[in-house]
């Protein structure tokens, strides 16, 4: 072997043994990155007051008020900001539609996959990368968890965002409220009038009593959305308060 030859594959031996110990190269994100959102209506604004203020939020009422899209821009407003104490956004999404997950194909981390579409639109809509769901996944600013496996973990220095809560019943938001941990803050978002559960089942939905609970504890501020802040389309809006006149 010639000594250019040696000189090469010893060149590869040592970029290979730092990149194992340093990890890929990952794409930094700051708070320049985030698009600046403001509050579009009245209640909106409750919300950032809220979360300014520190307290847990517990957000719910119609769909198209921007529940999902403001929770998910305040928490990585935070998580970017540098000296914040929140490494990461955890997003627990209701293990319902993942119940039926086995019939699909893959695994579970590619079946799961199918229900993190709405968080990766609203990723591609608050920073202007591409695919910035995913590579912010990669180095480690979010992370994606079904309400069926969070037994035994503690969420510290992180906040966590519980979507779609009206599909979770008691025992699952019990135990999601039960891992925080130190150096962390919690979202709730969801709708009842949305819930996919059966009423009559043993997985009667849990958010009733839940907010009940979260209503009398000083750490929480409840906010409530009604068709009025519908922003999501003029045709959504018209949709759910004809609906909600004729008492469907």
């Amino acid at each position: 072997m010639c000594k250019k030859s040696r000189r090469n594959d010893l060149s590869v031996a040592q970029n290979d043994t730092y990149a194992r110990a340093t990890g890929a190269n990952k794409k930094k994100f700051h708070t320049k990155d985030l698009t600046k959102v403001h509050p579009l209506t009245k209640t909106q604004g409750e919300v950032f007051a809220s979360y300014n203020s520190n307290f847990n939020l517990f957000l719910h009422g119609s769909a198209g008020t921007g529940k999902t899209f403001l929770s998910m821009y305040l928490a990585l407003r935070e998580v970017l900001e540098e000296g914040s104490p929140y490494d990461k956004l955890i997003i627990i999404r209701s293990s319902v539609a993942t119940r039926d997950v086995g019939f699909l194909k893959g695994d579970l981390e590619e079946k799961i996959a199918v229900f993190e579409a709405p968080y990766s639109d609203i990723c591609d809509r608050l920073f202007t990368y591409s695919k910035t769901y995913e590579n912010m996944k990669k180095i480690g600013y979010i992370e994606f968890m079904s309400s069926s496996y969070l037994r035994g973990l503690t969420f510290d220095n992180a906040i966590i965002l519980v979507d779609e809560c009206e599909n979770m019943n008691a025992h699952e938001l019990d135990s999601i409220i039960t891992r925080v941990g130190k150096d962390a803050k919690i979202i709730f978002s969801g709708d009842i009038k949305q819930t996919d559960l059966l009423k009559s089942s043993r997985d009667k939905t849990g958010i009733e009593d839940f907010m009940r609970v979260v209503a009398h504890m000083p750490e929480f501020a409840l906010v409530e959305f009604t068709t009025d802040d519908i922003v999501r389309s003029g045709l959504v809006k018209s949709y759910l308060i004809t609906k909600e006149k004729l008492n469907l």
